[in-house]
């Protein structure tokens, strides 16, 4: 591994400590970030690359993201002990307070639903009970795609949409890219052989770059594990060519 980028969800607090990490070990840290857009009650979870840490324009709006993201984490905890599974949230309220820039979310949900023996791991958490349409699941609020690629733009960043065969978004790509998106993710841990072709013409029809990675959450049964998910050589160089620091 040559390259790589942490894009935690709504916040940039990794950068600073991936990017003296990467010097440790000669590796090329790329500023990022994911954040989850809201269209139609849908999520669609946008990467941006070479991002300005410091923009105050994009660390006011995550702030806002990351407070949407309490109220959220507050009304599934709710939403769990009515359903005769009482977690204690407290601990995950109070690390975001401690540590202003730390995201707390679903994933850290599951986690405490494991410690407490109600389900045996993170994909049983969310198949049964916080995906989409489940027992426990609580809409998102969030800004749309479009406001999401301004942002990111005027941070100093590249836009790619991440895992869109995840998302099941394709008929929305094209105006994605017409507001300003710049890349696709085509290379994903849950992209099959012909997923990843796929999703590679569509980046081609719309002329859109093409960014890759592993999506790993810490958690092996998200994800796989860093580096086992890559980007070509020469996908990374028309990316690293395109970023407007370049």
């Amino acid at each position: 591994m040559t390259v790589m980028a942490v894009t935690d969800h709504d916040t940039t607090a990794a950068v600073g400590e991936a990017a003296a990490a990467g010097r440790t070990h000669g590796i090329e840290v790329v500023a990022g970030i994911e954040i989850t857009a809201v269209e139609d009650g849908r999520d669609v979870h946008m990467l941006g690359y070479f991002v300005d840490p410091a923009d105050t324009q994009l660390s006011a709006f995550l702030a806002r993201q990351r407070a949407q993201r309490i109220e959220r984490v507050k009304a599934v905890g709710e939403r769990l002990a009515r359903l005769g599974m009482p977690i204690d949230i407290t601990p995950l309220l109070a690390q975001a307070k401690e540590d202003g820039g730390r995201s707390v979310g679903r994933p850290q949900i599951a986690r405490a639903m494991i410690a407490a023996g109600y389900v045996a791991d993170s994909n049983e958490a969310f198949d049964l009970w916080l995906a989409t349409g489940r027992p426990a699941f609580v809409p998102r609020a969030g800004a749309p795609p479009e406001q999401v690629i301004a942002i990111v733009h005027a941070a100093g960043g590249l836009v790619s949409l991440a895992h869109p065969g995840q998302t099941a978004v394709d008929e929305r790509i094209a105006a994605y890219a017409a507001a300003g998106l710049d890349a696709l993710e085509v290379f994903h841990p849950d992209h099959d052989p012909a997923s990843t072709v796929r999703y590679g013409e569509v980046a081609s029809r719309l002329t859109l770059l093409v960014t890759g990675g592993s999506d790993f959450h810490g958690d092996p049964s998200h994800g796989w594990e860093p580096g086992a998910v890559t980007l070509p050589a020469d996908a990374w160089r028309r990316l690293r060519d395109a970023a407007p620091h370049a």
